[in-house]
């Protein structure tokens, strides 16, 4: 079944992390960190699904992605800096990889590039009933002489709101071309006033211990909630099956 999670973070040189290896554990691909000379590779069962798109001002070189991410490192000098956007997504099961491919590019195309971005995307199958997909996007503009300043407008909360109802309204016009009734939405639970409680992202490390029949404290989180919509559920059906017999009354 459709479902809808859209997570954003920064990837940033306070929190330890690199551009480098964050690309090469996302895109299963053997990097080298030109600053170190250490090769970054994370095997993966299933090879992710990647690709790298941008603006048609950019130069080639971003498409490759060892230089791309290394570039990132480089003109990145601060201790502190930070390094790219992330955005983890599920992707809709209902949808075959190609049509999930070409909802990702679509999507990625009309609300990042457009606006002068460059994306790397990775699409993880390691299990058919949990399809995400991780966006990864430098902070700075691209030039054909490379990257200059960092955009400050693409921090705007009111930007994100929109790439959230972006990504809601492109999955349910595929839905809906592909004669699917799943409609899924980008706002939350306490928006349409719905007591029930949100269920929350497992994670790589998470969803591989519950595959393996281990109890993950993020997986118990989400047993409870369930537990919990379903109470809610059985209540609110027993208040209306109770108004509906007083007004046959």
């Amino acid at each position: 079944m459709a479902i809808y999670h859209f997570s954003v973070q920064i990837l940033s040189r306070s929190n330890g992390q690199s551009a480098v290896a964050s690309a090469s554990y996302r895109s299963g691909e053997k990097l080298i960190d030109d600053q170190t000379g250490e090769p970054k590779f994370y095997k993966r069962t299933v090879k992710p699904e990647t690709m790298i798109i941008a603006p048609p001002n950019a130069p080639e070189w971003v498409y490759d992605r060892n230089r791309l991410w290394n570039a990132v490192e480089q003109v990145e000098t601060r201790k502190n800096s930070q390094l790219a956007r992330e955005i983890n997504i599920a992707l809709p099961v209902e949808l075959s990889n190609l049509q999930q491919r070409n909802l990702i590019q679509t999507y990625v195309q009309t609300t990042f590039i457009d606006i002068g971005m460059i994306a790397d995307i990775a699409i993880h199958r390691d299990d058919e009933k949990n399809p995400h997909v991780h966006v990864m996007l430098p902070t700075r503009e691209i030039s054909k002489a490379g990257f200059t300043v960092k955009n400050r407008e693409w921090n705007d909360r009111r930007l994100l709101k929109w790439w959230r109802q972006q990504w809601a309204e492109h999955v349910n016009r595929v839905l809906e071309e592909a004669d699917f009734e799943k409609r899924i939405t980008h706002l939350s639970h306490e928006a349409r006033r719905l007591k029930l409680l949100p269920t929350i992202h497992l994670g790589h490390v998470a969803h591989a211990m519950e595959k393996k029949g281990m109890v993950s404290e993020r997986g118990q989180i989400n047993r409870e909630r369930l537990a919990y919509n379903e109470l809610v559920l059985a209540l609110e059906a027993d208040q209306e099956d109770k108004e509906v017999k007083k007004v046959k009354r």
